[in-house]
């Protein structure tokens, strides 16, 4: 095993520790001192290090690749291009198999790779990949929807045969979505305000601290293990095996350190080169992105133009909605099909609207790949109908907050796709709350010792002691579903094994389970225990020597495979009083007649009688239980009106925004997020804090600073590193108060309901109004730049 290697966490405590409880992290401290291992760290003794060169054109055909140079560089073992690889299946994807594993014929997008390196060190590595010679023809690159969709338009893919091939008016559209409820066009006559926006959503990085990396070991039966940093374990396995001709038997995973994810390590990004590179080797082969590397090795947020019409009555009544989004998927597919459904199927809101008219497409352009990120696809939604909701509010005089309580979706609301919501959706609650909230004071930057400038727009750049500030106040609310939809089928396994061990019962919970940092592995004990009345509880590493867990994405993972862990400690549980009952139910009636639960170590009835100990009933003789668990079925939306139930689960939040703007430097100071959000159950209310508070500081950070910028003329990335793409620190974020909602929703394990993407719709379109409520101005475009506000 390589050094580094994930190994068995395991959390003791004195307390329960159950579900319902803060307990604390079992990989915190490691990662706040600094000894938790990540994936960039993993070592091998007699490793090599892989390269990878990419292109450095967006699109342009592939005249020729000479790597004899790179070859006899000392210290090189392998130099690999599309010509190499080994199998027939040559393209992957989440899903649609649109992407090569290496540039052939022509790259399709800047830094797209061409050929990977093996060498003895990572700057001869380096070196050994800069002296391969690639000459290119340059060819016009497609940026937009008018490009991509001309009737002369060049095709980014030939010859599509995908599934979503057969229904898009053009070769350059991924996937459409229309979804069409009521009669929109009738119902615009009865409005006695129409109002129409154009919207624009910039390209937003993950930027997860933690770069791309893995380590591939060759293995004696041909095959190959991969230690990698990663969301989803299942879903590279069945992408890579056919890449290396390999049975998905031969190719074992295990999930190594994580250092961020918000989606972009869904797709995959060094995975198949490692592995490669090893069974080539046949060495162990270590590949570990720089930070450059890193903005052209995963996929972003797509950016979208989007164009509402809302229609209301006097009285403050939505009579319809139309609206179009266009996504920009870049080069390759990726979850652009997934994003489009979520875009069109929430594009409203959270709003009870009879009349609707959506279309939401993707595009193939030449663009950077994007695909998941946290929010997907209902992120840009929002920042649109918010900013609409903001606008038929003023123009009807009524009050922002109580146009939207006025309009808000409840239990029973039925969706523009015609599923009905049949579980809670506090909505207008939730606003009512954040409203009450009480708001900061004025003026922070002012004490008796005089002006602290961190308190100010432009911080410690010491730009402005007061002058030319003023403040604003913005509201927002949001929608976002839980788990995958349209029909996937979104399942879980967990294997749970109870035994006893020194002496007193003990528990192992074992899942494919990617942590990303999202606190599952807090979780699965805390649910152990509460099922199997146990103290001690291991987490096995996440590998792929259990059944596929699905993705840490979507809000799914606390739902679905913490539900998987429920349903398997159950099953446990009845095999364990099964066990009882045959050692030990001639001795008490209740073990035949009462409820009986497993505490504190014990067999105890529902009255608290204790009836045996588990290291009695146990003994020697573990019990293991493996299980998968589905949550209720989904369907697909329908290609021409998009009616279905689509989704299984809605998650909504709210958020108060506090800003203070200089108005004459364009210089935002975020003084509060404040947020209300229905969790259903915290089943650790610190995390569910933690993940609400991160998910607001994203969307504050596409507000007001995070931007891809491509240029429009090459479709080049100009920012690729954090000096020139800036994310929030810790003085750019703000106060972060939060009001925890649980209403339960009876179909869910413990009555739960997803928390980590909510927070990210609203947090976004609640700044925006914040700072058009201080300056006057417009504003339909992110991230708010200083030339916005001055007009420079």
């Amino acid at each position: 095993m390589p050094n580094g290697a994930p190994s068995k966490i395991t959390q003791g405590t004195s307390t329960k520790g159950g579900v319902g409880e803060s307990t604390l992290r079992p990989d915190g401290i490691l990662k706040v001192t600094g000894e938790f291992a990540y994936s960039s760290d993993m070592w091998h003794e007699d490793m090599l290090w892989g390269q990878i060169l990419r292109s450095p054109l967006a699109h342009a055909e592939i005249v020729s690749i000479d790597t004899s140079e790179a070859l006899a560089t000392p210290g090189v073992y392998a130099v690999l291009t599309y010509d190499d690889l080994p199998a027939d299946v040559r393209h992957y994807g989440l899903e649609i198999r649109d992407t090569p594993v290496l540039a052939h014929g022509k790259v399709r997008h800047h830094g797209e790779p061409v050929a990977i390196v093996a060498a003895d060190h990572p700057e001869t590595a380096r070196r050994a990949a800069a002296r391969i010679k690639a000459d290119y023809r340059e060819l016009p690159v497609i940026t937009d929807e008018a490009s991509a969709t001309a009737p002369d338009a060049l095709l980014v893919h030939e010859n599509r045969t995908d599934p979503h091939a057969a229904h898009v008016p053009h070769p350059n559209i991924v996937h459409r979505q229309p979804i069409v409820r009521g009669d929109a066009a009738e119902a615009a006559g009865k409005a006695d305000v129409i109002v129409s926006g154009d919207y624009c959503f910039g390209m937003q990085d993950q930027a997860f601290l933690g770069p791309e990396s893995g380590l591939a070991v060759p293995e004696e039966d041909g095959g190959v293990h991969l230690y990698v940093a990663t969301q989803w374990l299942h879903s590279d396995l069945r992408q890579i095996a056919p890449v290396l001709g390999l049975p998905e038997d031969r190719v074992r995973m295990t999930l190594s350190g994580v250092g961020g994810a918000f989606g972009g390590r869904e797709d995959l990004s060094m995975q198949i080169h490692a592995c490669l590179l090893a069974l080539r080797t046949g060495k162990p082969v270590k590949i570990v992105y720089n930070r450059f590397e890193s903005f052209f090795g995963h996929v972003h947020r797509h950016p979208a133009r989007l164009h509402y019409e809302h229609g209301a009555t006097k009285d403050g009544r939505l009579t319809h909605v139309k609206c179009r989004i266009v996504l920009d998927g870049g080069a390759y597919a990726s979850a652009s099909p997934a994003v489009v459904g979520n875009a069109a199927s929430l594009g409203i809101g959270p709003y009870a609207v009879d009349d609707v008219e959506i279309e939401a497409v993707a595009l193939y352009t030449n663009n950077p790949p994007c695909g998941a990120m946290r929010g997907f696809g209902a992120v840009q939604a929002c920042f649109a109908y918010e900013a609409q909701m903001d606008k038929v509010a003023a123009r009807l005089g009524m009050d922002p907050v109580e146009f939207r309580r006025l309009n808000a979706m409840e239990q029973g609301t039925v969706m523009p796709t015609g599923q009905r919501v049949d579980s809670p959706a506090p909505v207008a609650e939730l606003l009512r709350r954040v409203k009450a909230m009480p708001m900061p004071p004025e003026r922070q930057w002012e004490s008796s010792e005089g002006v602290d400038v961190r308190q100010l727009p432009g911080g410690l750049s010491n730009t402005t002691h007061g002058e030319g500030v003023v403040r604003g106040v913005g509201y927002a609310v949001g929608i976002k579903n839980v788990g995958f939809s349209e029909g996937f089928d979104d399942y879980s396994t967990a294997k749970v094994r109870m035994e006893v061990a020194g002496g007193r019962p003990v528990a192992t919970v074992h899942t494919a389970m990617a942590e990303v940092g999202q606190g599952g592995v807090t979780v699965h004990a805390q649910i152990a225990r509460t099922e199997l009345g146990v103290t001690q509880v291991t987490i096995h590493p996440a590998d792929t020597q259990v059944g596929s867990a699905g993705s840490t994405s979507a809000s799914r993972q606390t739902y679905v495979t913490g539900g998987a862990v429920k349903n398997a400690c159950e099953l446990v549980r009845e095999r364990v009083l099964e066990r009882g009952r045959g050692k030990f139910g001639a001795y008490h009636p209740a073990w035949a007649t009462a409820e009986l639960l497993l505490e504190g170590g014990k067999v105890v009835t529902d009255g608290g009688e204790v009836l045996a100990d588990l290291v009695d009933v146990l003994e020697d003789e573990a019990v293991e239980v493996e299980a998968e668990w589905r949550h209720r079925p989904t369907e697909p939306f329908d290609l021409r009106t998009g009616q279905g139930n689509g989704h299984v689960q809605y998650s909504f939040a709210a958020h108060r925004a506090v800003v203070e703007v200089d108005t004459e430097l364009g210089l935002v100071k975020v003084v509060e997020l404040a947020c209300a959000q229905d969790v259903g159950k915290a089943l650790n209310p610190l995390s569910v804090l933690g993940q609400i508070q991160g998910g607001t500081t994203q969307g504050l950070g596409i507000a007001v600073m995070e931007e891809i910028i491509v240029d429009p003329a090459t479709a080049k990335v100009r920012n690729p590193s954090f000096t020139d793409y800036l994310i929030p620190t810790i003085l750019d974020t703000p106060t972060i108060p939060v009001d925890v909602l649980e209403l339960a929703d009876e179909h869910a394990p413990y009555g739960l309901r997803g928390v980590g993407e909510a927070p990210t719709l609203s947090s976004t379109p609640a700044v925006l109004a914040a700072i058009r409520d201080a300056t006057g101005l417009e504003l339909n475009r992110t991230p708010v730049r200083p030339e916005y506000l001055t007009g420079t």
